[in-house]
């Protein structure tokens, strides 16, 4: 078995002596290499063009040959006799007490449907699977936008988990944005009395502008692993945000974890289980035996033993290189799932090899790319290039896609982004939203340069629209233009946001009732166990307000 990345930090040899025996084997090879040289034994007597046509044993020279595979034969045979081993023998008294955290993205940008039903249901469906995988193990749910809460602590309850996750829906989050960093020290408080390291599963389509960074640094003072799965797809449909891909997958290798693509099936989650089955801590202690981990490459020697067959076998058994050759082939470019079927998973657009392309990444980086971009005024093709979230919002504002560019500023936490992404949701005529980033700006920044005019301007819009109409419940006043985003339409007036309560009689039950009568138990029970979205919105409102009077 192939040793894990992790785990090589344990490596060791169990007979370290027997690397004496590479002594005598180095004598023997500088037998062999002498008996090469005495080819050129006449090389001072005759010409080397003569002596080259009255050589009969050229195929010697070949690196393909006896020689070379003997060599082979015996450093390997060296190693096996070494005993390497980078792991112990898993005691049966011993409990697993890896935990693993599950960070939910539950953005706006999550609410797409290019993936079916949606990029979170999905999401949400592939968490409860890994559950399923990992009975009886210590999980927690961790949900975030533009501010991070708890669902759920460490338990091994797989059924009040999946309950909690089947409720989840991004209308709970008191605040937008997409910053999976601020879920790192509910991490920790979530892992605070557990020694062992723990497995972090991200489940996201995009990054918030400092997420890289943050997560680098983190994961670099912890031995947590990281897992990224990408839920979405690339697709460049007009008012998509696609799968940052690229963004993931650097951010997973930044932080020394793995990214792993959605998939139609459940191979991501089983790679995903095996993953964080396998991130364990080894345990110094003599009683339990380090396991000789060198047999496996007996079977390597008996292949290289096969080419004795026959006389010629430089030539018959060369077709066993073919594999090796074959691994280092690059694999075929795969066509570009059809618009009309979006709803394949993990599917990446593939693009014919551009030379121009691959030119660029020589020497400019992808941020540096889409500023030439956005000079030349392709700013779709910029927005694509730009990793840096904030660019890419100026890419899309001008190209007029304004609901995608409020998107991307609502992923930095600053000042500048959140002026630009009111701006943005003003341009889109989603006006109320537009007027609520205008007073988070003014309640930060009240001085902020043009915020209060333009949050006057927006707002006697408002007052206009709600002249001309008492009453925008029915209609939501939604074009096409600012239909973008999933969950996230735009609102121009009041009248779209009002919601109305109906007066719903609550009838009280005592303890005495409920422990009495089973009727009353059961329907008490049902009344406990209804969707808790609402007390989740609750509390996760609650716990926003509390830090920030803490800050």
């Amino acid at each position: 078995m192939l040793p894990d990345l992790n785990a090589l930090e344990h490596f060791h040899l169990l007979r370290p002596w027997a690397l004496l025996l590479l002594l005598p084997g180095a004598g023997l090879i500088a037998l062999l290499h002498r008996r090469q040289t005495q080819k050129d034994m006449f090389g001072g007597i005759i010409a080397p063009h003569l002596l080259e046509h009255l050589r009969l044993d050229r195929k010697d020279s070949r690196w393909i040959s006896p020689t070379t595979f003997s060599i082979a034969i015996i450093v390997i045979m060296i190693i096996i006799i070494a005993g390497p081993s980078w792991r112990q023998q898993p005691s049966p008294l011993s409990q697993d007490d890896s935990a693993m955290v599950i960070l939910l993205d539950i953005s706006s940008s999550m609410e797409q449907t290019d993936i079916q039903p949606s990029r979170l249901e999905r999401a949400k469906q592939k968490a409860s699977d890994l559950l399923a995988l990992r009975p009886d193990k210590q999980s927690a749910l961790v949900v975030y936008a533009g501010s991070a809460h708890t669902v759920l602590t460490l338990t091994t309850d797989r059924e009040i988990l999946n309950q909690y996750l089947a409720s989840i829906k991004p209308q709970m989050m008191p605040r937008r944005g997409k910053f999976p960093e601020y879920a790192l020290p509910l991490v920790d408080e979530i892992l605070r009395d557990n020694t062992a390291p723990a497995s972090v599963v991200l489940l996201t389509d995009g990054l918030g502008a400092n997420s890289n960074r943050v997560f680098s640094e983190y994961f670099a003072q912890r031995q947590h692993q990281l897992l990224v799965l990408g839920v979405g797809s690339q697709s460049k449909r007009e008012g998509l945000i696609p799968l940052e891909q690229r963004n993931l997958a650097e951010l997973a290798d930044a932080s020394g974890g793995h990214y792993i693509e959605l998939s139609i099936d459940d191979s991501d989650v089983r790679s995903l289980e095996r993953r964080v089955d396998s991130h364990y801590v080894v345990i110094d202690d003599d009683a339990l035996p380090w396991l000789d981990s060198g047999y496996p490459l007996v079977f390597v020697c008996l292949a290289l033993f096969l080419m004795w067959f026959r006389k010629g076998w430089t030539l018959t058994w060369s077709w066993m290189v073919l594999p090796l050759v074959l691994l280092g082939t690059p694999a075929p470019v795969q066509a570009q799932a059809s618009a009309e079927d979006p709803n394949q998973p993990g599917t990446v657009e593939s693009s014919a090899f551009s030379l121009g392309q691959w030119f660029a990444d020589l020497w400019l980086t992808p941020d540096q790319q889409g500023r030439l971009l956005l000079q030349m005024g392709r700013y779709r093709d910029a927005a694509e290039h730009f990793q840096d979230p904030m660019w890419k919002g100026v890419a899309f504002y001008y190209n007029e896609d304004f609901m995608q560019s409020a998107e991307y500023f609502s992923r930095t936490d600053s000042d500048a982004a959140l002026f630009n992404e009111a701006n943005a949701r003003s341009q889109a005529r989603d006006y109320l939203r537009a007027v609520k980033r205008y007073d988070q700006l003014l309640a930060r920044s009240p001085d902020y340069p043009g915020a209060r005019e333009n949050r006057d301007k927006v707002q006697s819009i408002i007052d206009e629209i709600n002249r001309l109409s008492e009453s925008q419940t029915e209609e939501a006043g939604i074009g096409t233009e600012e239909k973008q985003m999933g969950g996230d339409d735009a609102i121009p007036a009041e009248g779209a946001e009002q919601l109305s309560f109906d007066q719903i009689e609550l009838k009280q039950f005592t303890a005495e009732e409920i422990l009495e009568s089973e009727a009353t138990r059961d329907m008490w029970l049902r009344g406990v166990q209804q969707d808790p979205s609402d007390f989740l919105a609750t509390k996760f409102s609650m716990q926003l307000r509390r830090r920030q009077e803490q800050e």
